[in-house]
């Protein structure tokens, strides 16, 4: 992706998730999440009804009349996108990657936690932790985190610069795919560690991924202990169900290994597609089951629709 494409598709995801978070979001995100705790305001007199543990007594013994101090809550938030920009990530068969996906995401999400005062954090990953920005406020923050995920790994051309072990492969479905070196795979428990060492106080962590990626489980769950995980996993229709587009050589992107495949059969097919449903209800299970939320985003469908209905979920579960 070339530096103006860049520039003219961050406007473009600016100017769409900003409305979407004026219109629709707003209100559902500050109810969504709890703030890190209560800090203290103010000392105020004692009225009688309130909570005798409240009172003051410092000030009550300098004043000769009850005190009670008043705490409010602390609503600011720390939000980090830990997203996932191995190789699988680049691939869309429709109009758009699971990256491309992935930034608007992320767009939605990071303008709904600066108009709310929170800040907004940066992990990029693959094999290991490729780049980080601290969590920071502000719309021009924002802008250069949406940057970098659309465009970190690519030179001018609009090819990853790492160009060792390339291959382009011409997908029936796509025109082209771009495939990053084998040494892009993914490892989230490495990026959950990183996580661990990297935040001090509590965050809301979104990991956005495909989860192609095993042995995760425990760190993940360890991590969700002093942090609040939520999993997003970006899925692509034809990750789900395969075209009938007859014999292709299909490449796995992460670990360069390829074969060739007979979608013309439907023996081929129905198993392709029950293996697939038979792994996104084992993801969906294995988060819900650690505490973890989760949601998941098709390619060729609204982002904000999931998250709006996440954002329900989870501001009804708080308020029980």
């Amino acid at each position: 992706m070339l530096t103006r494409e860049i520039i003219q598709r961050v406007r473009q995801i600016q100017i769409r998730t900003g409305r979407q978070v004026a219109d629709v979001l707003g209100g559902k995100y500050i109810s969504a999440f709890k703030g890190t705790g209560v800090e203290f305001d103010e000392v105020r007199p004692y009225i009688p009804g309130d909570d005798v543990r409240m009172i003051d007594w410092n000030v009550t013994a300098r004043t000769g009349s009850p005190f009670v101090k008043r705490y409010v809550e602390e609503r600011q938030l720390t939000v980090m996108l830990m997203i996932d920009i191995s190789a699988s990530q680049d691939f869309g068969s429709a109009s758009r990657s699971k990256r491309e996906v992935t930034a608007e995401l992320c767009a939605l999400l990071a303008f709904s936690a600066i108009k709310n005062d929170d800040k907004v954090g940066l992990t990029l990953f693959h094999g290991g932790i490729e780049h980080y920005i601290p969590p920071r406020k502000g719309q021009k923050h924002v802008l250069r985190v949406i940057r970098q995920i659309l465009a970190h790994g690519y030179d001018r051309t609009g090819f990853p610069n790492d160009t060792k072990g390339l291959k382009a492969i011409a997908w029936p479905w796509r025109k082209r795919s771009v495939i990053r070196s084998p040494r892009g795979a993914t490892h989230i428990a490495g990026a959950m560690d990183f996580l661990m060492q990297s935040s001090t106080r509590k965050t809301v962590c979104f990991v956005v991924s495909d989860f192609f990626d095993e042995n995760y489980n425990r760190s993940i769950r360890t991590a969700n202990r002093k942090h609040d995980i939520i999993a997003v996993h970006i899925v692509d229709p034809h990750e789900q169900q395969i075209p009938d587009v007859g014999l292709i050589t299909l490449t796995d992107p992460e670990s360069g290994r390829n074969g060739l495949f007979d979608t013309g059969s439907k023996h081929f097919r129905k198993t392709f597609d029950e293996l697939s449903r038979q792994r996104h209800e084992r993801l969906e299970k294995t988060f819900r089951s650690g505490g973890i939320d989760f949601i998941s985003i098709n390619t060729t469908k609204p982002v904000v629709d999931p998250l709006v209905r996440f954002f329900r979920m989870r501001g009804q579960r708080m308020h029980r």
